[in-house]
């Protein structure tokens, strides 16, 4: 990338050069290109191309050019007559010509403000014959790039709130061998006592909503098929009877209507039989696996009732233990369970918050406060209360951030990225890393997490790396990066576009000024832009003084008023 100014000459008088020469070299000019300087890539690129006119170079001259940026040495370059061997360019003494010699520099503080001189020694033929002068030859450097905004974009997690549970809640009723008569003991059971309780209970309770009553009717598995099939369908008649009695003794009316049951017969149980086998303890395993293995190779129904009715004579805790179990009916009462409303988990979270789980407190702080400190809190009592939950450490990372707390963001990312590497936990710890000046950490990070900031966070290392385009294409949004992409790849009625869009920060304002200075806008469209920046951000006056973006401004009254 060039910038979009003149490239300046500077000549080395010919009288003085040739006192100091004894004629061997004269009228040379520099050429240096950009001028200013310029740092792209965390790196300066020197370019100085050596005029030689017609006759400027003695054939048995030797011209070594030392050029110094500042009190760094650039490198050492050779110009020789044609009559000299050895390293360097050689140039005709009846044509004259150019010698361009490159270099690239890794970028220092001190290079911002510094001039680019040559100074240097002549040479007849091995014999030292006098001194280049020191003379300027470029400006300092301009460092735009560095106004990069390295803020990445960082990410949240979601919760998993669900507040609406649909559940069930179940009694038995259980009967004698062939029979489908409710014994009275049977509706004095605790269980289906709990169940008549809960319903009355549940009439006032605004969490719970009953969706429907159902009741499920079985038979063993050791009496013949179609008797069992009627028998399970008794079983449910009688059960609904009893419960629909015992409904309207609690006078719960609305349960006394044999309408409000659904009714399913299941015949023979024969998976209830194996779950009420597994869990006897009065039977051997070995004899429970041989039962199975039997039955299970039996695919004939009336075979297997017959294998049933032998095993149940052979082995008494049959009868006695597995087979009255599941003779039975089942009552089952489906029902939604409705979670804390927004009131109730605003209220928990300040007043009880240890009360809430993870996904309560994740909701609260993500969906019901809009303030960053008050959403800090509530994610650090998550990551107190929940600390393997890498969420927790990301939301509350994320917050941090957001509220200027970089240090602390940094070390929650950190605890979760640990817990779970993933693409949201790589993308915020490559965003403390690039804070913390540790770019080829981000960039790996960053490259196994493309996320939804992916593109935005890449498009930072971009114009670090001096890839303009790149970071052009990579921020897709009008933003303050999108305009320094923007005025870095010299497209600068894009970038005053777009930064037309934005709230006028001081940064801003003064990527605005760069824009003014680079489009070759006067003195006072500059300065106005400077002194909005400045206004707002007094640091800037002195990054302004030195900044060579303004270079052609920098005699003028205006601009000097307003820096000095």
């Amino acid at each position: 990338m060039k910038l979009n100014r003149f490239n300046k000459l500077l000549t080395i008088g010919t009288a003085a050069f040739l006192a100091a020469s004894c004629d061997l070299v004269k009228d040379i000019t520099y050429t240096v290109n950009p001028n200013p300087l310029e740092m792209h890539g965390d790196s300066v690129k020197v370019s100085i191309t050596v005029n030689v006119p017609e006759k400027g170079i003695q054939k048995k001259a030797k011209a070594e050019i030392t050029p110094m940026l500042g009190t760094t040495p650039v490198g050492t370059w050779y110009v020789n007559g044609s009559k000299v061997t050895g390293n360097g360019t050689s140039i005709d003494f009846k044509t004259g010509g150019t010698a361009t010699f490159e270099q690239t520099l890794a970028y220092q503080s001190s290079m911002e403000a510094a001039d680019l001189t040559i100074t240097g020694k002549l040479y007849k033929q091995t014999k030292e014959k006098g001194a280049l002068p020191e003379t300027k030859i470029a400006d300092a450097t301009v460092i735009t790039p560095y106004l990069v905004d390295k803020t990445f974009k960082v990410l949240t997690e979601q919760d998993a709130l669900v507040r609406q549970f649909e559940k069930t809640t179940t009694a038995t009723i259980n009967f004698e061998k062939g029979k489908s008569e409710v014994r009275s003991n049977e509706t004095k059971d605790a269980d289906v006592t709990a169940l008549i309780a809960w319903i009355e209970a549940a009439q006032s309770n605004p969490k719970i909503k009953i969706n429907g009553i159902q009741i499920n009717g079985y038979a063993s598995p050791d009496g013949e098929v179609a008797k069992n099939d009627d028998l399970s369908s008794d079983r449910t008649v009688a059960a609904r009877k009893a419960i629909t009695d015992l409904m309207k003794k609690a006078k719960l009316t609305a349960y006394a209507d044999t309408s409000a049951y659904k009714l399913a017969k299941f015949g023979e149980d024969f998976d209830g039989f194996k779950s009420q086998l597994a869990a006897t303890n009065s039977i051997p395993e070995a004899d429970k696996n041989l039962f199975i293995r039997i039955l299970e190779m039996t695919k004939d129904p009336e075979q297997r009732e017959k294998d049933m009715i032998n095993l149940g004579k052979a082995y008494t805790e049959l009868e006695r233990d597995v087979f009255p179990m599941i003779r039975r009916a089942v009552i089952v009462v489906s029902y939604t369970e409705f979670g804390l409303t927004d009131e109730e988990l605003r209220a928990a979270s300040v007043k009880n918050p240890n009360s809430l789980n993870v996904e309560e407190l994740l909701f609260t702080a993500a969906k019901l406060t809009t303030d960053a400190n008050e959403k800090a809190r509530i994610y650090q009592i998550a990551a107190k209360n929940f600390a393997t939950d890498h969420r927790t450490h990301t939301n509350l990372g994320a917050t941090l951030f957001e509220l200027g707390n970089t240090k602390d963001a940094a070390a929650s990312f950190k605890k979760a990225n640990e817990i779970k590497a993933i693409p949201v936990t790589n993308n915020n710890l490559a965003a403390s890393l690039i804070l913390e000046g540790n770019r080829q950490g981000a960039k790996k990070l960053l490259s196994s997490a493309k996320t939804s900031a992916y593109n935005y966070n890449q498009g930072i290392i971009d114009i670090m790396e001096g890839n303009y385009s790149a970071a052009e294409k990579n921020i897709n949004q009008d933003s303050y990066n999108k305009v320094l992409a923007l005025i870095l790849s010299n497209k600068l009625d894009a970038a005053k576009k777009a930064s037309a869009t934005l709230t006028e920060t001081a940064e801003l304002a003064y990527l605005k000024a760069i824009i003014e200075a680079r489009m070759g806008s006067n003195a006072d469209a500059v300065v106005a832009k400077l002194k909005t920046a400045i206004a707002k951000n007094p640091a800037l006056k002195q990054k302004a003084s030195m900044d060579r973006e303004f270079i052609k401004i920098m005699n003028e009254t205006s601009f000097i008023d307003l820096v000095k």
